[in-house]
């Protein structure tokens, strides 16, 4: 009986210091989060409407000027980025965006991946471990930019991938990323990069007619570098703030289920210790029992 209630005791200590990290790792989460959060928030409407205007662009231009980065051709090598988290304890978050990646590869790109044609460039350690594993053509050129998180890291890679498709490397370049929505959601998505995506035309809408000014097709060349470099930082945003959102919630969940695992042993602990005194009482009145008689 001793040592039974000595186990449940060793158990209580284990769960109880496993809750203090859980507990302090919500807390930390929480801090990174509402920094990560005020980011994206800031940086969202301005991505979303440059990629418009790109996309708006590339769609009435069509005909009128050849544009090498919204050129469609027969997709025979592929590029995906990649991104998630270079730590764990976040939940299913890093699992996701494993599982779409496989998916869109399995799903759209078959044909090329057996023919070795498909390139992943890893934005998160964790990515880069488990697709590295999975037998997937990887990279880790790109891996580490969590540790220093800033514009001219990820355009760095916005970079060397225009410059691979421009040099027909890749005929395709997609993003696999999670949007942050909350800290307890998130929604984990495909999003082309190159070639530019256009604007479906719709009927009875006219085209857009743009002035330009400078030239054309000076204008173009300056401007895509940038609104690419600036789509691609708002994913990774987007990414940071999810893993912290994730982080937080999973870290949240565990210190809860650690409060319900706490109050069973302490109940199974309370019920030992009660048998251990009554047994103890029944001896003692048995022996003095047995002395009187």
């Amino acid at each position: 009986m001793a040592g039974q209630l000595k186990e449940v005791r060793n158990r209580i200590k284990s769960i109880q210091n496993t809750q203090q990290i859980t507990k302090a790792m919500k807390m930390v989460s929480a801090a990174k989060l509402r920094r990560a959060q005020d980011a994206i928030i800031q940086m969202r409407p301005y991505a979303q409407k440059l990629q418009e205007m790109l996309s708006n662009i590339v769609s009435n231009l069509e005909g009128d000027l050849s544009i090498n980065l919204a050129e469609e051709r027969h997709v025979e090598k592929v590029l995906i980025i990649a991104i998630t988290s270079d730590r764990g304890l976040a939940g299913a978050y890093n699992a996701n965006v494993i599982k779409l990646t496989k998916s869109v590869i399995a799903e759209k790109y078959a044909a090329q991946n057996k023919a070795g044609n498909v390139t992943i460039w890893n934005i998160g350690k964790k990515g880069w471990e488990s697709l590295t594993k999975a037998g997937y053509k990887t990279s880790d050129a790109y891996k580490d930019i969590f540790l220093n998180l800033k514009f001219e890291t990820v355009q760095d890679v916005a970079t060397a991938a225009v410059k691979a498709f421009e040099k027909k490397e890749f005929d395709a370049v997609e993003i696999v990323y999670s949007e942050f929505k909350n800290a307890a959601t998130q929604r984990f998505m495909v999003e082309q990069f190159l070639p530019i995506p256009k604007v479906e035309k719709k009927e009875g809408v006219k085209k857009a007619d743009f002035i330009f000014e400078p030239a054309k097709d000076q204008l173009i060349a300056e401007l895509m570098p940038k609104i690419l470099n600036t789509q691609l930082y708002k994913a990774v945003l987007d990414a940071n703030a999810s893993e912290h959102g994730a982080r937080m919630t999973a870290m949240d969940k565990a210190s809860d289920n650690a409060n319900e695992l706490l109050k069973s042993l302490k109940i199974s602990y309370n019920r030992a210790r009660q048998a251990a005194i009554t047994t103890e009482l029944t001896e003692i009145v048995s022996g003095a029992a047995a002395l009187q008689g």
